[in-house]
């Protein structure tokens, strides 16, 4: 019988899709999804936008178009680094891409071959996870700490590695954030040992407290590409991202891109573009973090309220996530299980990690749940994490 190719032998089903399933229903308050809220989608805007695209340029908009993506976009995107962030980027070195995901996997294809070191944080974003095991690479991963990586398990981690991948503003899973001074230490080891590193900036937008902080790939521009993303600021119906690279690193994305689907929607990209050009853009990103940050509030609130003293969650500045942290010996796997009967989720942490940890770790989305769903839910997630203590201390007295 034909075999599959190596490259998939190992690859899994994504664990938050599969998890994503069981909240289909409609009774059944989801903390697993990195979902937008729907309030905060422009819908009139988008609507308006697309009328104006289809009357003034229809048929360019319905026809095949460059693989770098729109003009007009890529201009956008490189003046607002320019602008926001002090970056020195070009409209030609932004490559729109269908979503980051989509970036992910055009990365893994320049740059992992079989057996290549990729170095991941610990706990580390799950699509990442997924998109590169497709390579066949060998994994090292580095602790996070509460301000950013631990700097010396990430010097010896990128000694001979190909690829960094880090997410330095609301990480995903944990929510933590990059420090300014671990910013430039990662840059300084990064340029020591001249490793490949791939930024994702997906959250960097969604901050609702703090210092906004540059991206470390300002610091460290050779050998480093930067994602971002229209999927948390617009809507992710359009799968809308792009990569910023340079000289034969962008070269080789273009050639990857043409072999996997040519370019981008063309008629995405004008929609888009329009509704950036046609409306006040840091009003309705504004919008969006005041509402994240009043249901984060609400999540750190309840579980400060309902969870046992001895949970540990982080406190991020901005994003979509919150990070818990059971006690030793208790199993996030069992937690979902009885919270699943109780109709709640959330993700399992043991999914963000490469090395096989992590299990009694789980992640909270808290963007797409209103403050009164969110206090019903943690209050049912309080009444199973009791349950599984119950039954961990009733297991430590039989064994004694």
């Amino acid at each position: 019988m034909p075999q599959f190719a190596h490259r998939v032998a190992k690859a899994q089903r994504s664990f938050i899709r599969e998890i994503l399933k069981v909240t289909a229903d409609p009774s059944v308050i989801s903390f697993a999804g990195g979902l937008p809220n729907p309030a905060s989608f422009p819908v009139p805007e988008i609507a308006a936008a697309a009328a104006k695209v289809l009357y003034e340029a229809g048929p360019s908009a319905l026809q095949y178009s460059t693989t770098e993506g729109y003009a007009p976009l890529r201009e956008w995107i490189a003046r607002r680094y320019q602008e926001k962030k002090g970056m020195d980027v070009r409209p030609e070195d932004i490559l729109i891409t269908t979503g980051s995901q989509q970036a992910l996997d055009l990365v893994g294809k320049i740059l992992v071959n079989a057996g290549d070191t990729v170095v991941m944080e610990k706990p580390g974003y799950l699509g990442a996870i997924q998109a590169f095991t497709i390579f066949r690479p060998s994994w090292r991963s580095v602790p996070l700490e509460d301000d950013g990586p631990d700097l010396e398990l990430l010097d010896r981690a990128l000694k001979r590695a190909k690829l960094f991948y880090a997410v330095t503003s609301f990480q995903n899973p944990s929510g933590l954030s990059y420090s300014e001074e671990k910013r430039a230490r990662v840059a300084e080891l990064l340029k020591r040992h001249r490793t490949f590193f791939l930024e994702d900036d997906p959250y960097g937008e969604l901050r609702f407290k703090g210092q906004a902080l540059p991206p470390v790939c300002k610091q460290r521009p050779e050998l480093s590409m930067l994602l971002g993303t229209f999927s948390k600021v617009a809507a992710p119906g359009f799968r809308l991202g792009w990569i910023v690279a340079r000289g034969s690193i962008m070269e080789r994305l273009v050639i990857a891109k043409q072999a996997a689907d040519l370019h981008t929607g063309s008629l995405d990209q004008m929609i888009v573009h329009r509704f950036l050009a046609d409306n006040d853009f840091e009003a309705h990103v504004a919008r969006i973090s005041r509402l994240y940050g009043e249901q984060c509030r609400a999540m750190q609130d309840a579980i400060a309220r309902h969870f046992p003293k001895n949970v540990r969650v982080t406190e991020p500045e901005g994003g979509m996530f919150l990070w818990a942290t059971l006690p030793e010996g208790l199993s996030a796997t069992e937690l979902l299980r009885r919270a699943v009967e109780r109709k709640v989720a959330f993700v399992p942490g043991a999914a963000f990690f490469v090395d096989g940890t992590g299990e009694n770790t789980l992640r909270l989305n808290y963007s797409n749940a209103d403050a009164a769903t969110i206090e019903d839910g943690i209050k049912r997630l309080a009444t199973c994490l009791e349950e599984c203590m119950a039954e961990a201390g009733k297991a430590a007295r039989a064994g004694a």
